[in-house]
């Protein structure tokens, strides 16, 4: 899974033109569900999620997770954040998990993102034209992949289709 996560004064989604949900200040995530993700990758990427300190505290540091903040969040799928552009100038969307294998996921995703949160995450509707607002807070944009965490995050989840090709 891989996410971009955004803190925000405020973020809102609607569909339809009309608002299915807002925030005030917390973290807007962005997420897409890759075609060999599993539900470790998402337990995982929530964790880190909550976790990650990218709150001001008292010295004015990053120092403080949105749980510490009272934050809030709100989660938005968005399949295109696994774009190959390598080649051409159209984006290739196959590594994109299909909506029967990316639609439990997301959904534990959000559940593991509510639970480890304390209370529910406001979302956006998986597969819908949504247009998403948000204030950037820093701005502070972060990237997290599930498949390569970096250094000192803790072990890679593996990625089965990279062992099955070698």
């Amino acid at each position: 899974m891989r996410a971009v996560v955004q803190r925000v004064r405020q973020a809102s989604v609607r569909i339809a033109d009309a608002v299915r949900a807002e925030i005030g200040p917390g973290l807007l995530v962005l997420v897409a569900i890759a075609e060999n993700d599993t539900t470790a990758d998402g337990e995982w990427l929530a964790g880190k999620i909550v976790r990650m300190r990218i709150f001001a505290d008292a010295a004015g540091r990053m120092n403080r997770a949105v749980t510490e903040i009272n934050g809030e969040i709100l989660v938005i799928s968005q399949f295109t954040l696994f774009a190959e552009t390598r080649k051409g100038n159209r984006p290739s969307f196959t590594r994109s998990a299909p909506a029967a294998i990316a639609i439990p996921l997301y959904d534990q995703f959000k559940f593991a993102l509510s639970r480890q949160l304390g209370r529910p995450v406001a979302t956006g509707e998986f597969g819908a034209e949504m247009q998403v607002s948000l204030v950037n807070d820093g701005p502070v944009t972060i990237i997290i992949d599930s498949k390569d965490p970096g250094p000192g995050a803790g072990k890679p989840l593996p990625d089965t289709k990279r062992q099955a090709e070698q």
